[in-house]
């Protein structure tokens, strides 16, 4: 397993890939759910994950029926996942030594989310990332979220690297969908969802955590000058910020 060439930037989706919040997003759910007196899937749940709320909001309408109280349960959704993330959000094993190993290697890299910019600042700060990464697009940069390219190809644009020279990581199948269609590399870290023939079809690779990513990249740099033939030199970060 080996990536085809080494990426001259890393775009990050957040939820699931950096930090295991999809299981908290879940039982969040859940219990709203349950004390409305609604039973919510599993198959339904997961049919949700990184899809922007506008696709989720007519997904959950259409189980649970137009009169469903649907900003309602919104808004308990969201007041009880903050209550249950805090002192539980932990970080998906691997992302130190990866981060670490993108500075060794100077690459730039962003995040590209679904969720929130405030969520994305809660999170970074909880575990003192704030200043690993060079560009965060979340919801409200771009016009159409995953699985359409938008996210991934606004990160591209901030980081001055051409969405064919990114290296994409993601675990939701619209992630991958979503930074395919960027025209991106993407390696598939999965969380709450399996594998299909359609992702490993899409993905470059499907790596079980970060560290197998870290080690990717690491022999990617290490490869012959022959292997490597068209790849994009990584772009000068001076003070934080990517110079193109």
């Amino acid at each position: 397993m080996a990536l085809p060439r080494p990426p001259a930037a890393v775009v990050f989706d957040m939820d699931g890939l950096l930090f295991d919040t999809e299981a908290l997003y879940r039982e969040a759910a859940m219990t709203v759910a349950a004390s409305r007196g609604h039973d919510l899937p599993e198959a339904l749940f997961l049919s949700l994950v990184g899809r922007p709320w506008t696709a989720n909001r007519a997904a959950l309408l259409d189980h649970f029926g137009a009169g469903f109280a649907i900003d309602a349960f919104q808004a308990d959704w969201i007041r009880q996942f903050d209550t249950i993330v805090d002192g539980r959000l932990a970080l998906k094993p691997g992302v130190l030594r990866l981060l670490d190993t993108l500075d060794a290697l100077r690459l730039p890299r962003a995040i590209a989310t679904s969720s929130h910019h405030s969520d994305v600042r809660r999170n970074l700060a909880a575990h003192g990332l704030a200043g690993r990464f060079d560009a965060v697009v979340a919801h409200g940069d771009y016009a159409r979220g995953k699985p359409a390219p938008d996210p991934f190809l606004h990160a591209a644009a901030r980081l001055g690297v051409a969405p064919e020279h990114c290296l994409a990581l993601e675990d939701s199948h619209n992630g991958v969908r979503s930074a395919a269609a960027a025209g991106m590399a993407v390696v598939m870290v999965p969380d709450l969802l399996a594998p299909t023939a359609e992702m490993h079809g899409l993905c470059t690779l499907v790596a079980p955590d970060l560290e197998q990513v870290c080690d990717l990249l690491l022999a990617a740099s290490a490869a012959p000058v022959g292997r490597t033939s068209g790849t994009l030199p990584p772009p000068a970060r001076l003070g934080g910020t990517v110079q193109s």
